[in-house]
């Protein structure tokens, strides 16, 4: 599928571990459309391989209503298994070449970048879109380095295919990304561990919509 820079404005990643108590992640996930996502990443880590297949098969109907693609973060295998609409990898899964070979050219390839010379890398090796980050301080991954707006900026600039700012955001700092370049964020908990989904979903999509101006 084609994507565009308006296709990630809002791109929520999943975590079951943040859910509210009984809520499902197709729940979550219905929610989380209907307040404004328009990208979806499947990255559940402490699930197995059949988890992460089944899962991507409950959800990819939700998402192919909205016309939002679902991409399946590190597993290009189980993206191909479940139809999904391509895969996000890290700087060390599966070289992007590789990847795009099995993919094929129409599914999407998405890939982290922290300066500007991994950008640039991954986009001559296929990369459809950059997640950049992380921004602000995360308890989802705690092991990285903190990259600037200037990074960000620089960036941005320096590659032709959208950027995505991940890693922190939230409503209140994601305005202090305006003017970087980005397509949009990426967000994990400023949706999922919220009580009210879809109305989290949407004042992050309004306030992605004026950062990506």
């Amino acid at each position: 599928m084609k994507l565009s820079p308006s296709d990630l404005r809002l791109y929520a990643i999943t975590d079951r571990r943040a859910l509210p108590a009984g809520v499902t992640l197709a729940q979550a996930v219905e929610a989380a459309l209907d307040g404004g996502v328009t990208c979806l990443q499947l990255r559940e880590k402490e699930a197995s391989a059949g988890e992460i297949l089944a899962l991507a098969r409950t959800l990819l109907p939700l998402c192919r209503a909205r016309r939002v693609p679902l991409l399946i973060n590190d597993r290009v295998d189980i993206a191909l298994a479940a139809g999904a609409g391509g895969v996000h990898l890290g700087q060390d899964d599966l070289p992007l070449p590789d990847a795009r070979a099995l993919l094929g050219p129409d599914r999407i390839l998405g890939a982290t970048a922290h300066t500007v010379e991994e950008a640039l890398r991954a986009q001559a090796e296929g990369a459809d879109y950059l997640g950049v980050g992380a921004m602000f301080p995360t308890g989802t991954k705690t092991d990285t380095v903190p990259t600037s707006a200037d990074t960000l900026k620089a960036i941005c600039a320096a590659v032709s295919i959208p950027v995505v700012a991940i890693g922190g955001v939230n409503a209140q700092n994601l305005p202090t990304l305006a003017g970087t370049g980005i397509a949009g964020a990426a967000v994990v908990s400023a949706i999922f561990s919220q009580s009210d989904l879809t109305a989290a979903a949407r004042t992050l999509r309004t306030a992605a919509d004026l950062a990506a101006r």
